[in-house]
């Protein structure tokens, strides 16, 4: 999903839903989530009702469940707090039969991510409305904002990018490529330049320009190396000199296809820098989505984006219950 606060009438935002979704209606982004994580039958739900033995719901049916949530890479704590609800519904005899169990299992798991499905918000009063955007290698960073760029140009508002990634000659080619694909501005410098004076540079080209949108891509050698989260803290600290409330949001790209290691990224990238978004991406791979949740339950922060493709319609606005419908292939 994707809104805009107080946004001027010269580039209103009236219906934000259509924009992150590129034109696609709720059910549609509910079928592709379900292709996406569910080639076959879902992971979670398959063959639940030959455990079933006449329609009992018993303590190897919830153990099943725990054993799938574990390995989907859940994680021994949010599963646990899935499974005490379950027990507790299992212990009052509320959960009759396999359809009682789907739906008290959907009520869990929704408790879970409803909280942190908020939509990225541009606040026009900050001109530019400043995204940071980190994570490690590999990610997807760069890919990402490409895609978001194209989806806040299409809401009418003016993106200017930063190639802050200036150790990798390919990430500054990369982001170039997007510019011109999507017609936004790519500020660049030269292969080994100092990230904070790109941010810099590109700050006060947006402000002196009045962009709506400044998009910033950063560096991302491992999260374990303290100089690049040093790095990161100083380009934080350079753009909040010409705007002392950025950067607006440090957007987060997970590669959820890492499992608990990218928990594990998340906890040290919020801890340098206070992540305020987080997108998760490669969903279409060997991920069956289970981070969301430990991601979710454990740190709480808001989840702006899924990629679960190569595609620009590939990336969608993080909708709960079109993920958890998905995830038990419940129509």
């Amino acid at each position: 999903m994707f809104g805009s606060k107080n946004k001027s009438p010269a580039a209103p935002v009236t219906d934000p839903a259509p924009i992150a979704d590129q034109g696609r209606d709720k059910p549609n982004l509910f079928q592709r989530l379900r292709a996406k994580l569910n080639r076959g039958d879902s992971w979670l739900t398959y063959d639940l009702a030959n455990l079933i033995p006449g329609g009992k719901i018993d303590e190897s049916v919830l153990e099943e469940l725990e054993t799938r949530l574990i390995t989907a890479d859940v994680g021994v704590d949010t599963t646990e707090r899935i499974l005490a609800s379950l027990r507790k519904k299992v212990a009052r005899n509320e959960l009759g039969n396999l359809d009682s169990l789907l739906s008290a299992l959907r009520e869990s798991l929704m408790d879970i991510v409803r909280p942190v499905a908020e939509q990225l918000a541009i606040d026009s009063k900050h001109i530019p409305f400043a995204i940071l955007v980190v994570g490690v290698n590999g990610a997807g960073k760069t890919t990402t904002i490409g895609k978001l760029a194209r989806i806040i140009k299409a809401a009418d508002m003016k993106v200017m990018l930063a190639a802050g990634d200036t150790f990798r000659a390919a990430a500054v080619e990369q982001l170039q490529v997007w510019g011109q694909r999507n017609d936004v501005p790519v500020i660049a410098q030269a292969t080994g330049a100092d990230p904070a004076a790109v941010a810099f540079d590109a700050m006060q080209s947006a402000q002196a320009r009045r962009y709506d949108v400044l998009i910033a891509d950063t560096a991302g050698r491992l999260h374990t190396q303290s100089n690049l989260m040093d790095e990161l803290k100083k380009v934080k600290r350079v753009m909040a000199r010409l705007d002392a409330s950025a950067p607006h949001e440090v957007l987060l790209v997970l590669d959820a296809s890492q499992g608990q290691n990218a928990l594990q990224q998340a906890k040290l990238f919020h801890e340098a820098l206070g992540v305020t978004g987080i997108v998760l991406t490669k969903l279409d791979g060997t991920a069956k989505g289970g981070i969301v949740f430990a991601i979710a339950s454990e740190l709480k922060l808001p989840i702006r984006y899924l990629g679960v493709g190569e595609s620009v319609e590939d990336f969608v606005g993080f909708d709960a219950a079109a993920f958890v419908d998905a995830l038990l292939k419940r129509d």
